[in-house]
């Protein structure tokens, strides 16, 4: 079994929130690959099926972002898995905004989602950096990854999590490269990628 755990913040307030791109690129994976319902489990909202053959745990901590390891090392250690198992889906400051970019390993760069999951199960799990783009001034990020996209963002953001749940078997897979491609070609095929950072 795999486990796939998006990142965000509970709760409607936080629902369209930058920090929480995670939290939609899971639920349009479920969308796309028919899993059942949502239930609480783990400190956090879980939903099993199958992608590209895979037993998969889709997980979403309920935890809020700085606790999120809590709930990630529960649903590990109750599948009696190994942090090489987990793939963490997740906001980037350091991505222009639609680019998506996948690495196992790594700094945290200041993500307190990352940073809490490293220290509750180690850092070798595998990350899709969904970037955000970056307010330019590091006093201005907690408001930024804070509030919501705008009107003007939704359609990238729609492009990439779609695309994202549509590439989901080849990261099952393993196919890391191929899973980056395959998503940078749709968002540009839907009219992003590169203009979305314009």
């Amino acid at each position: 079994m795999l486990v796939v755990a998006g990142l965000g913040n509970p709760g409607r307030e936080h629902a369209r929130n930058r920090h929480n791109i995670g939290f939609l690129a899971l639920e349009a994976i479920a969308a796309a690959h028919r899993f059942g319902l949502f239930r609480a489990r783990f400190s956090g909202l879980a939903s099993e099926g199958t992608i590209g053959g895979e037993r998969v745990l889709l997980l979403s901590p309920q935890t809020y972002m700085n606790e999120s390891g809590r709930s990630v090392g529960e649903a590990l250690r109750f599948h009696k898995l190994d942090v090489g198992a987990l793939t963490v889906v997740h906001d980037e400051l350091d991505l222009a905004p639609a680019k998506v970019r996948v690495k196992v390993g790594g700094g945290n760069a200041g993500h307190n989602g990352l940073r809490s999951i490293t220290a509750h199960v180690g850092n070798d799990y595998r990350r899709v950096r969904l970037g955000i783009g970056h307010p330019g001034d590091k006093a201005l990020v907690h408001n930024y990854v804070l509030s919501d996209f705008a009107k003007s963002e939704l359609g990238w953001v729609e492009a990439v999590c779609r695309a994202v749940a549509d590439a989901a078997p080849l990261l099952v897979e393993g196919q890391d490269a191929g899973f980056q491609n395959r998503v940078h070609l749709a968002v540009e095929a839907a009219g992003f990628g590169e203009k979305a950072s314009t």
